[in-house]
């Protein structure tokens, strides 16, 4: 499949060209006349095979910067000269961390902002472009980067910031004087009546799953809550696509949560992105039945916790992640009390063919 964008400074068109829901592309690029197009395009091929995937970020003239999963599970960025294009002269700007680099964006035409996945909620940082050195980290609660804005030319730059007990808050920051302490203001924030997040907690859990790896889950609840196993408790999951579930509001739980005195669960199981693509082609094809396990042992530790019992806990998900609650709930009926199962994929044959 084909796309296109033309970098910041309008002189190069890019075309990327994917194959299916791997993160991999081709990479080519074509110099753009002053005015009007190209009689013929002629492209240079930075990358014509399907061996990673590669994203443009900004340019230094000639320089281009990339971000990429090349020999890096987990992204990295690197510069590509159009003029020496071959391989062996790429250089490596951001290394790979233990975290998901998301995503990359330049401001004021020598700052990048970059937003790192770690165990599940989203950091940001600032760095210098041409070097990648770190400015600094961008003092945040822990949850999701939901939005953001900000362009090369700009010295400023707006994000938006959301959790399981946050709506949203809607961040700007003025880029354009020194060279750190940069402070993120608060230029918007969604308020909902009769709503206070200083009455409701989110908790992040390590369990362990069948085959001893550590899995992720976060639990919310109101802070007056009794961990008697009474509970009425949902668990929700997807694990799977390289899809990553991170935290978000939503309405309709904070109203099971209020005033139904209820849990909600979500669970980072294998199969999703949260910790690159070796996560979650641990929870694919041949694969598949460990994300189940992942889900059920979630539920098994819910119970062991004393936040609800097997009678008041009900597991949700859809597409593949119905696939995954209608699977649990064939597996470990005595474990589950309801199932919210939507536009779930039910043939067995195909299981094992799912990403």
């Amino acid at each position: 499949m084909p796309g296109c964008e033309v970098s910041d400074c309008g002189t190069i068109l890019l075309v990327y060209i994917s194959k299916g829901c791997e993160p991999v592309n081709k990479l080519w690029v074509h110099d753009l006349p002053d005015q009007g197009l190209p009689e013929q395009f002629n492209f240079t091929k930075i990358v014509d095979n399907f061996d990673a995937e590669y994203d443009f970020i900004a340019n230094k003239g000639r320089v281009f910067y990339l971000k990429t999963n090349l020999k890096a599970d987990r992204y990295k960025l690197i510069s590509v000269d159009l003029d020496n294009p071959s391989q062996e002269n790429w250089k490596e700007i951001m290394a790979e961390k233990t975290s998901v680099l998301e995503w990359i964006g330049c401001v004021r035409g020598n700052l990048l902002v970059t937003c790192y996945m770690e165990d599940c909620v989203n950091r940001l940082y600032i760095h210098q472009l041409e070097s990648g050195s770190l400015i600094q980290a961008v003092d945040l609660p822990p949850g999701s980067i939901v939005g953001y804005s900000g362009r090369s030319k700009d010295s400023f730059m707006y994000f938006k910031f959301m959790s399981f007990i946050n709506p949203g808050v809607i961040y700007y920051m003025d880029l354009s004087k020194g060279e750190d302490n940069f402070t993120a203001e608060v230029f918007k924030e969604t308020a909902i009546k009769g709503f206070n997040s200083s009455d409701y907690v989110t908790n992040q859990i390590f369990f362990t799953s069948k085959d001893g790896t550590k899995v992720p889950m976060f639990v919310t609840h109101s802070k007056d809550l009794v961990l008697d196993g009474s509970n009425p408790t949902l668990m929700y999951g997807y694990g799977g696509f390289n899809i990553s579930l991170t935290p978000s509001y939503s309405s309709s739980r904070m109203i099971f949560i209020k005033f139904l005195g209820g849990v909600f669960c979500e669970v980072n199981m294998r199969g999703g992105g949260e910790y690159g693509n070796d996560w979650h082609h641990a929870g694919s094809l041949a694969s598949k039945q460990n994300v189940f396990d992942d889900f059920i042992s979630a539920g098994e530790e819910l119970c062991k916790l004393k936040y609800t019992s097997p009678k008041k806990l009900a597991i949700e998900g859809g597409s593949n992640g119905g696939l995954l609650v209608a699977a649990c709930a064939n597996q470990r009926p005595d474990l589950f009390g309801a199932v919210v199962c939507h536009v779930a994929s039910w043939t067995c044959t195909a299981t094992r063919s799912l990403p």
